[in-house]
């Protein structure tokens, strides 16, 4: 489909009172995208260069969102309101002489597929119609518009709950509001459309009484998924599309060939790519750009956000995000890697390690209670626990280079900037602040002073004080028996 038949109009316009948020209700976000940019990746789909997004309210902000999908060209409503005006100042921005298809859709209708939309658009030129409304069985149809066919299944009208008769308010068939419209007949139903009601708004739902006044066909489509075809309003309708958003995704890696044992505790957002043999174990999250190659393991209760992870790699118990973990490495439990965290195939960081801005090379371990900031680590090293890299000075961060096959000694702090060259090693508790040789052994020593009786002299009461007392008292004792055994 082409410029030449279809166009493509999304309303964007309104203010989302009920969201109750500073954040435009068609920004805020599910499953890695916002609200619009999921209508806009279903729409865009289906092949058409000419896609209008009617903006108004908190207009900036969502005309920055669009820089994400260049086809997609802002137009702006006025202060009259409604829908009606919103598919018209659309429609007037179209090109001179568009006599195509116009598929009108709502930035706050995430969920509707493109094959939704293609089987919106056969339907509505099968039967011929000058418009085409896909609509949705609900059990519960209370407070939505309900459609109201005629003896030959075509749309007599719509009508809305507060004017529904008893009789039509039975009726559980309800307006979805995504139409398909011919756009000669479009635009002159538009320009009868007014503000004489209630709510002095244009309403693109009188378009279909005007066209059937007009003895014109207009059609409707129930769609597939009913859920799928409701807005989003407010917080609690946000959490439920995520929720079904979420249950397609993990259905859909599963049925490719990913392991996902608690669908219930494990969230995909559309955005992530996961390769066959992948396994995503419970309370897990895999988030924005995250791309998960074959046979790597995620999880129990881990969050990745934009990674990449290797094949083979495991992550457990641990928070990544613009992290890389290459193949065959392992991280975790509760490792914390930081943007520009890059570790290299076999490496390995473990228990509460933080990795920020830094490279850890092939092979390389962090095991246990470090800090490695703003550093390069070279191949087959091995930092003892408590390892860090001092890395900010309260002025500006400094990095710190690791030579290859290094060992440095438990709780070794590194004072950026320095550079460890390869197969040096450091003693334990050693602080680092000058560069070391390669092959060299750095320590920090310092005589042992034992000040005897200073818990007495300068704690006297405590119980410490009291203690050692009583063991000097035991050692005295143990000392005089000894001499007398002589």
């Amino acid at each position: 489909m082409t410029h030449e038949n279809l166009a493509i109009v999304i309303l964007a316009a309104g203010q989302g009172t009920r969201m109750r948020s500073s954040t435009p209700k068609v920004l805020h976000r599910i499953g890695g995208r916002t609200l619009l940019g999921h209508v806009l990746a279903s729409a865009s789909a289906l092949g058409s260069d000419l896609v209008r997004v009617v903006v108004r309210h908190e207009r900036d902000q969502v005309v920055a969102s669009l820089d994400e999908h260049p086809f997609a060209v802002p137009v702006d409503q006025d202060d009259v309101p409604g829908t009606g005006r919103a598919a018209q100042v659309a429609v007037e921005a179209l090109p001179d002489g568009f006599d195509g298809d116009v598929l009108v859709l709502s930035g706050d209708v995430p969920l509707i597929e493109t094959e939704t939309f293609r089987s919106l658009l056969d339907e509505h030129r099968r039967r011929d119609a000058c418009a085409t409304i896909l609509s949705a069985e609900l059990a519960d149809p209370t407070g939505y518009g309900r459609v109201i066919r005629d003896a030959q299944g075509m749309v007599e009208r719509i009508v809305e709950q507060k004017d529904a008769t008893a009789e039509e308010a039975a009726v559980t068939e309800i307006n979805s509001g995504v139409y398909v419209f011919r756009a000669g007949p479009l635009r002159d139903a538009l320009r009868q459309v007014t503000t004489d009601n209630a709510q002095r708004e244009m309403y693109l739902t009188d378009v279909m009484r005007i066209l059937r006044d007009a003895g014109r066909g207009v059609a409707a489509i129930s769609a597939p998924d009913a859920r799928a075809a409701l807005g989003v309003n407010d917080r609690v309708q946000l959490a439920e599309a995520a929720r079904i958003l979420n249950q397609r995704v993990v259905r859909r890696w599963q049925l490719e060939g990913v392991t996902i044992l608690d669908p219930q505790t494990t969230w995909i957002d559309d955005t992530a790519t996961l390769a066959p043999d992948v396994t995503v174990l419970p309370g897990s999250s895999v988030l924005g750009a995250t791309t998960v190659a074959e046979g790597a393991t995620v999880g129990p209760d881990t969050s990745l956000v934009d990674c990449e992870v290797g094949e083979r790699a495991v992550v457990r118990r641990s928070d990544a995000t613009l992290a890389v973990i290459g193949a065959e490495a392992t991280v975790g439990p509760w490792s914390f890697l930081r943007a520009g965290a890059e570790l290299a195939d076999g490496s390995k960081v473990g228990a509460f390690v933080e990795v920020k801005n830094s490279q850890i090379g092939a092979g390389s371990k962090v095991p246990h209670l470090s800090y490695v900031g703003d550093a390069s680590v070279g191949e087959g090293v091995n930092l003892g626990a408590g390892a860090i890299t001092a890395n900010y000075d309260d002025v500006a961060k400094h990095r710190t280079e690791i030579g290859d096959h290094v060992h440095s000694g438990s709780h070794t702090v590194f004072i950026a900037p320095v550079r460890i060259g390869d197969g040096a090693k450091t003693g334990a508790g050693a602080v680092i602040r000058k560069d070391v040789p390669a092959g060299a052994l750095a320590m920090s020593v310092a005589p042992q002073r034992n000040l005897v009786g200073w818990v007495q002299k300068n704690r006297a009461g405590t119980a410490a004080a009291d203690a050692a007392e009583r063991a000097q008292d035991s050692e005295k004792a143990t000392h005089v028996g000894q001499e007398q055994d002589r």
